[in-house]
């Protein structure tokens, strides 16, 4: 029997990889064999994430430190990357962060801050994978961690900066989906709605918020651990050849509504 989503010997590399949902996506493209490549800033905590990998699925697995909005350090972090495993087949930009500021007092430092990060730094990584790794290949699959508030406005939580960076990334999506396809690249975005993660666990753990989920939420409820592995899965697969400047909402129907 054939299982199209086999990635025995691919290499996936995910960003944001310490905690939360980048480890849940790590940990799902292990369990179909794939390598993984965890990246984060903070070392020890890639370090231990790797190891866990490693001793749950039995795949190799390392953590390589990189702070995606440094140029030189995305570029190094790729050089390790191919020395060590001589290919890169699946990239995960999850990292990102979120800020809830209300639009008239907004720094331009925190604006600009949340772009650097979740649009230019998944830019970054994007454009040094492509260049170095899947153009030569012929071959990758890149999947952008959006938001379905990249698709949508809120009125729970003044987040412009995030609604912002977050559109950019799924219109980037389409944008490099375009451009590289004939490279043998697909590129896709999932926009997940309400998941815990140490960003937004005091948030949607607060009453009001509580309330409100069950008012805007088709499912009256908050997405739980393992509800994005296989959106994850499914998008890097080799048989999905076919699927490509995809945005893939995993919101509980959020935006359907």
């Amino acid at each position: 029997m054939k299982n199209y989503f086999d990635l025995s010997g691919q290499v996936a590399v995910v960003t944001g990889c310490s905690t939360g949902l980048g480890v849940q996506m790590a940990k799902a493209l292990a369990s179909q064999g794939a390598k993984i490549v965890a990246l984060a800033r903070r070392q020890n905590l890639i370090e231990e994430v790797a190891a866990s990998i490693t001793a749950e699925f039995g795949v190799e697995a390392i953590g390589v430190p990189c702070d995606i909005t440094d140029t030189d350090r995305v570029e190094a972090a790729v050089d390790t990357i191919l020395a060590k495993f001589g290919r890169i087949d699946i990239l995960i930009n999850n990292a990102g962060t979120g800020g809830v500021t209300p639009a008239e007092d907004m720094p331009d430092a925190v604006f600009a801050n949340e772009m650097n990060i979740d649009l230019f730094g998944t830019f970054k990584m994007a454009r040094s994978i492509a260049k170095k790794a899947m153009i030569p290949a012929g071959y990758g699959r890149i999947i952008n961690i959006a938001s379905m508030y990249g698709m949508v406005g809120n009125k729970i939580a003044p987040s412009s900066a995030y609604h912002a960076a977050k559109g950019g990334v799924v219109n980037l999506t389409r944008a490099l989906a375009s451009e590289w396809s004939e490279k043998g690249i697909t590129v896709n975005a999932i926009c997940p709605g309400y998941f815990y993660t140490p960003l937004t666990e005091e948030t949607l753990n607060s009453d009001f918020f509580v309330q409100y989920a069950k008012t805007v939420i088709p499912m009256s409820r908050y997405g739980k651990e393992g509800e994005l592995d296989t959106a994850a899965i499914f998008l890097s697969s080799p048989a999905s050849s076919y699927v490509n400047g995809v945005i893939l909402p995993v919101d509980g129907g959020y935006t359907c509504m």
